[in-house]
């Protein structure tokens, strides 16, 4: 067997063992990169990256504890010899009252409007009298049905057919899903200002959130886009995901505030101060962390936690903020920068090209890189109390949306996404300005929505 000098003085003396020697390691290295990545595929979940809980594996980790103790041999129950007890009369000294909630039992109420028909006794002509505005049929449904209707539809999510059936149910009314629909049409209608109302005060507020996801409309890919704050939700259901669909939606083009998304490449184009969802970075933060036990995802993804911890107790405690503290934190942030950068070095190859023309990045670094270059967009909820660390308005009220579809299903006809759209983004606002639902709707039924603050 060769020494280890003997190995050495070989590869010395020949230039092609050493390039020979170098590519195993580039191949060593590239293969151990992809074996990695894979792994870390198959280990994501909806705790480590941006996957939804749906497709989360349930899988038993750990057997169920076995209990130390030990049979006694024992019958259950009380044991021979046990003086037994039983319960004594006692004197009553007070009365303990309870009462029942419950509601009558719900009976139709049939309003019957007559217009008089007269003949005029000078020209014979025959005159009849204006019914009200809101009855155009000889029989129709009043606005508290169809409001209830609809509540049920756009805010529950329950399809027609089962409507049908627990009205009949019920009220002992047999309203059809076509009722319902026109019903929602008509309200559709008369949310139209409305919804420029609203778009107009998110054009105006200091901080919007965006988001975008997938929805199935004729059986096609669409997305459906939304813009909300604590006050106001406006949606926009669009065949496209991109800058076109934020372009129709009318809000980013003229926005001046601060957007507050996911990182999505689209909303970085438009000319206004951008904040990052730190919810999702430290999921990809936890997900680099377990799949490639990088020290540096779990020092920032500690740094951001305790970065919000102190916020939240400048916000609960109405303080101002220490910006000398603020800085000492922004010093552990570049610090925590420099030790990824030396966890990902550059690539062993650096000849070699990706699909796209570029030199491929490992997932880790492609993350280090955007803490790199959007540092200001991540850290703007640590130096402006107004801008919040994560995105979660809009994403709870797309998910809302999202259940819609697993409920309901898809929709058949981009005129239903529509209308579904606008009297929801209309009942989601009325509810974060704290408005009776019912009443809303009513009122948008006879062309007179609420008014929004």
């Amino acid at each position: 067997m060769l020494t280890r000098e003997e190995i050495l003085a070989l590869c010395a003396s020949n230039p092609e063992v050493i390039a020979y020697i170098v590519s195993l390691e580039t191949q060593i290295k590239e293969l151990t990169e992809r074996l990695i990545a894979l792994e870390s595929r198959l280990n994501q979940n909806s705790r480590n990256s941006s996957r939804p809980p749906s497709t989360d594996f349930f899988v038993k980790e750990k057997p169920n504890p076995k209990s130390l103790r030990k049979k006694s041999g024992k019958k259950p129950g009380g044991q021979d010899g046990h003086p037994g007890t039983t319960l004594e009369n006692v004197e009553v000294e007070a009365y303990e009252k309870r009462q029942v909630f419950d509601i009558p039992p719900v009976n139709l109420i049939v309003t019957e409007h007559k217009s008089q028909i007269k003949t005029c006794p000078h020209c014979g002509r025959i005159n009849k009298a204006v019914f009200p505005e809101s009855v155009k049929y000889p029989v129709q449904y009043g606005p508290n049905i169809l409001a209830s209707a609809i509540y049920c539809k756009n805010h529950h999510f329950i399809p027609y057919e089962r409507i049908s059936e627990f009205f009949e149910d019920i009220m002992g009314i047999k309203i059809c899903p076509a009722t319902i629909i026109r019903a929602e049409k008509e309200c559709f209608q008369n949310l139209e200002c409305f919804e420029n109302i609203i778009r107009e005060k998110l054009m105006t507020s200091y901080v919007v959130h965006f988001d975008e996801t997938g929805m199935k409309i004729e059986g096609k890919r669409h997305w459906l886009h939304v813009a909300s704050n604590d006050k106001y939700t406006c949606y926009l259901p669009h065949s496209k995901r991109g800058a076109e669909a934020i372009d129709a939606m009318g809000i980013l083009p003229e926005f001046k505030g601060v957007a507050v998304h996911d990182g999505w490449k689209p909303y970085n184009v438009y000319d206004c101060d951008h904040a990052l969802c730190n919810a999702h970075l430290q999921r990809e933060l936890t997900g680099i962390e377990e799949n490639y036990k990088q020290q540096w995802a779990k020092e920032m993804n500690e740094l951001l936690t305790e970065m919000k911890k102190y916020t939240d107790e400048c916000k609960d405690q109405v303080k101002e903020l220490d910006f000398e503290q603020i800085k000492a934190l922004e010093e552990r942030f570049d610090a925590i920068i420099i030790k990824g950068i030396e966890e990902n070095p550059q690539s062993l190859n650096p000849e070699k090209k990706g699909k796209r023309g570029k030199n491929p990045k490992t997932k880790a670094r492609n993350l280090l890189d955007r803490f790199i270059e959007h540092k200001e967009n991540i850290l703007r909820f640590l130096t402006d109390l107004k801008v919040p660390f994560e995105n979660n308005q809009a994403e709870r009220d797309i998910r809302m949306m999202k259940l819609q579809q697993k409920i309901s299903g898809t929709f058949r006809t981009i005129q239903g996404a529509e209308a579904f759209c606008r009297i929801r983004a209309y009942i989601s606002t009325i509810r974060k300005n704290g408005l009776p639902v019912l009443e809303g709707i009513i009122a948008a039924l006879k062309r007179a929505p609420l008014t929004i603050p």
